[in-house]
């Protein structure tokens, strides 16, 4: 007997949510088809139901991970904006801290499969890239000033800086500690400085 269609859209979301957590926790080219399809709980025939190739996954993976990235900072900034807050200062606070630097699993995408992007598909990359495109639109919207132009330059600074800083300090972090919180405490405070001066 067949799956429903209910349960195929369910298998194929089980199999991207167990290869997103793979490829967060070591990097895409660490992973290989038998271990995501054993994660996922099916077997190599079953994954070909839903998918016709690694890469066909992997795309699948980055374009659901930039959706709910996106859908968190959204969220995040309504819920700023509705507690009389500024959305940008807050989002600064925490990606460029200790909890987020540790939640590789579910934090930000953009910084989590920055050093994995270039090496993958034309397809993954494009969701990537549109995902990336639409943070800096979030933040430039919640960003002071008339001029449309100017915020979105300083959205791009901005968001370039948090992704920079945060894979920096994640690199170091279990070979140096110390230093790993000075990168994120000098950004983060760097970061602030530039704002406040603007």
């Amino acid at each position: 007997m067949g799956v429903s269609r209910q349960q195929a859209i369910q298998n194929r979301q089980l199999i991207i949510a167990a290869a997103e957590k793979l490829f967060r926790e070591r990097g895409v080219d660490a992973v290989g088809l038998t271990e995501l399809t054993k994660a996922a709980g099916f077997t190599q025939g079953g994954f070909y139901n839903h998918f016709e190739s690694k890469d066909a996954l992997v795309a699948a993976v980055m374009e659901n991970a930039m959706e709910n990235g996106a859908s968190r900072l959204i969220e995040a900034i309504e819920h700023s904006k509705t507690m009389g807050l500024d959305p940008i200062k807050r989002q600064i606070d925490w990606y460029l801290s200790p909890d987020h630097r540790s939640n590789i699993e579910s934090g930000c995408p953009v910084s989590t499969f920055v050093g994995d992007v270039r090496r993958l598909s034309a397809e993954a990359r494009k969701s990537y890239a549109e995902g990336l495109a639409f943070n800096i639109d979030c933040l430039a919207a919640a960003l002071a000033g008339t001029n449309k132009k100017e915020r979105r330059k300083k959205a791009i600074s901005v968001l370039s800086q948090l992704v920079g800083t945060l894979t920096l300090s994640r690199a170091v972090v279990e070979a140096d500690p110390d230093l790993a919180d000075e990168i994120l405490k000098d950004g983060r405070r760097q970061l602030l400085l530039a704002l406040a001066g603007d």
